[in-house]
C-alpha cells in the first residue's frame, strides 16, 4: 500500500474507533501527523468522534494535541468543545496547550462553559486554564454561561464552579455589561444569587451528592439521590441530578429513564428536553436529539437559548444548511445578536457561500464594529472569493 493510502486509512480507523486497524496501520509505518483535505491528523479525526481508544494509541504513538485544522481547531481545544472530558483529560498528560485558543480567541474553557459541559468545565479548571480569559467576542467562560445558558439546573452548577475557581463577575463585554448585570436582565435569579455568593444549597442530599460527583463518586453519588427519592420520588431536582450522574457513568438509557420521568411529572419544565437532547447525543443518536431540541422550540418559540444549542449541534454534525436556518430564524428575534450572525456567517462559509457569509459578516460588523475579529473572518472570506 503507498504511503499516501496508508495515512489515509489510518484516519478513516480513527474516526470510526477500528482499534485493531489503527495498530496495524500504524506497525505498517503510517504517519500520525499527516492531515487530511480538511488539516484533520487522525487524532483530531478520533476526538471529533469521540473514540477514546483511538485516541489513546495515537496518543502513544505520538501524535500532537495542539496540531491546528483549517479551522485553526486542535484536538485539546475540539475535545473541550464537545464535552469530551475523558479525551481532554488524556491530552493533558501529553502537553496540551492551556493558553491556546481556538478561532474565536476562546481556550478550551470558554465553548465548554457555553454549552455546559460540567465536567468538562471542571477538568479544564483543575488544568489551570484562565478562568478570565476572554474571547475576541469580548466574553470570559463566566459570560458565555450566563449570556448562552438558561439559569437552570445545570449551567448553574457551571456557574457556580467558575465563580469558586476566581471567575470575576464584574467583568464587562465589549457592551460594557457584566455577567451579573445579564444574569439580572436574563431574570435568572438563582444565578444572580450565586454570582453574589448568596446561594446556599437548601437539600442536604444534593448537597453532598455534588460534591460526591466532583470528585467523580459518582455511584455514591446516586446512592444519596436514591434515598431522597424514596420519600420524595416527584422532586424534579432530585430527577436531574439522578440523571446527571449516571450519564457521567455512561449508564445513558437510565440516565435518560429519569429524564423522561421528569417529563412525565411536568412537561414544562423545558430543562429537561436539553439534557435528554444531550444524552441521547452522547448515545449517537441525532435525530431524536434534535427532535428533544424542537419540542422545547415548539413549547416556547420566543425563548432563544433551545434553538441556538441545537444550531450548535447541528454545526457539529457539519449539517450547516440547518445550521444556517436555524440562526437566520434566531436573527430574526434578536437581530443585533453580533454572536448569532458571525456564528451564520461560519457555516455559510463552510458551505462555501463566502458571497453570503460576507453579508452575513457584515452585520456583525453593523452591530459590533470595533470587533477585529469580523473584520478577520470577512478579509478570509474576499480571499476565498479572489477579491482580497
Amino acid at each position: 500500500m503507498d504511503a499516501e493510502r496508508l495515512n489515509q486509512e489510518l484516519i478513516e480507523a480513527s474516526e470510526q474507533g477500528n482499534s485493531e486497524a489503527l495498530r496495524q496501520l500504524l506497525a505498517e509505518g503510517a504517519n500520525v501527523s499527516y492531515k487530511d483535505a480538511d488539516g484533520r491528523t487522525a487524532l483530531m479525526a478520533a476526538t471529533q468522534k469521540n473514540q477514546i481508544e483511538s485516541v489513546k494509541l495515537l496518543l502513544e504513538a505520538g501524535s500532537d494535541v495542539n496540531t491546528r485544522d483549517i479551522t485553526l481547531l486542535t484536538p485539546f481545544i475540539c475535545a473541550g468543545a464537545n464535552g469530551f472530558h475523558e479525551i481532554l483529560s488524556l491530552m493533558l498528560n501529553y502537553g496540551a496547550d492551556l493558553k491556546s485558543v481556538n478561532r474565536f480567541g476562546g481556550t478550551a474553557l470558554l465553548p465548554s462553559s457555553e454549552k455546559g459541559y460540567l465536567k468538562t468545565v471542571q477538568r479544564c479548571l483543575d488544568a489551570g486554564i484562565p478562568v478570565n480569559h476572554a474571547n475576541d467576542l469580548g466574553w470570559s467562560a463566566l459570560l458565555e454561561s450566563v449570556i448562552l445558558g438558561n439559569g437552570g439546573r445545570l449551567y448553574s452548577d457551571v456557574i457556580e464552579l467558575l465563580v469558586e475557581a476566581g471567575a470575576d463577575v464584574n467583568l464587562p463585554d465589549r457592551d460594557g455589561k457584566s455577567s451579573l448585570q445579564h444574569a439580572i436582565d436574563l431574570k435568572q435569579d438563582k444565578v444572580v444569587q450565586i454570582l453574589q455568593k448568596e446561594y446556599v444549597e437548601k437539600n442536604e442530599a444534593i448537597r453532598q451528592a455534588k460534591q460526591l460527583g466532583r470528585a467523580d463518586q459518582f455511584d455514591e453519588a446516586i446512592g444519596i439521590i436514591e434515598k431522597e427519592l424514596e420519600s420524595d420520588p416527584n422532586n424534579l431536582d432530585l430527577l436531574y441530578y439522578k440523571g446527571y450522574f449516571l450519564q457521567e457513568l455512561k449508564r445513558y438509557s437510565e440516565a435518560l429513564e429519569q429524564y423522561q420521568k421528569a417529563l412525565s411529572i411536568n412537561p414544562n419544565d423545558l430543562d429537561f428536553y436539553f439534557y435528554t437532547a444531550n444524552c441521547l447525543r452522547l448515545m449517537k443518536r441525532p435525530e431524536e436529539a434534535l427532535a428533544e431540541y424542537d419540542k422545547a422550540v415548539d413549547l416556547d418559540p420566543e425563548e432563544t437559548f433551545y434553538l441556538y444549542h441545537k444550531s450548535n449541534y447541528l454545526r457539529e454534525l457539519g449539517r450547516h444548511e440547518e445550521a444556517v436556518q436555524a440562526m437566520e430564524r434566531l436573527l430574526k428575534m434578536q437581530p443585533d445578536r453580533y454572536d448569532f450572525s458571525f456564528h451564520k456567517a461560519n457555516s455559510l462559509r463552510s458551505l462555501g457561500k463566502h458571497e453570503e457569509a460576507i453579508e452575513a459578516i457584515e452585520n456583525a460588523i453593523k452591530n459590533d464594529p470595533e470587533n477585529p475579529l469580523y473584520h478577520t473572518h470577512k478579509q478570509k472570506s474576499l480571499e476565498l472569493l479572489g477579491k482580497e
